[in-house]
């Protein structure tokens, strides 16, 4: 079994690997050994306190709703 520096170590590896596919294979290595469940929307609703959600839906309206007419061109 691994004990924590060589977990760390591996840790340090991926944080500093930058080929993509490098990280797809870790990914799918990891994904293999262990089963994912799915998760439900309702997992998610403790993640944001009220202001952080309220913020976040106020960033989304003046980012992202507004319409430029002239972006296409």
């Amino acid at each position: 079994m691994y004990n924590d520096t060589k977990k760390l170590f591996l840790v340090e590896a991926i944080l500093k690997e930058e080929d993509d596919n490098v990280l797809k294979e870790i990914e799918m290595a990891l994904s293999k050994n262990k089963k994912t469940a799915k998760r439900k929307f309702s997992d998610f609703n403790s993640l944001l306190s009220a202001a952080e959600a309220e913020e976040l839906a106020n960033n989304i309206e003046k980012g992202c709703e507004q319409i430029n007419p002239d972006d296409w061109k």
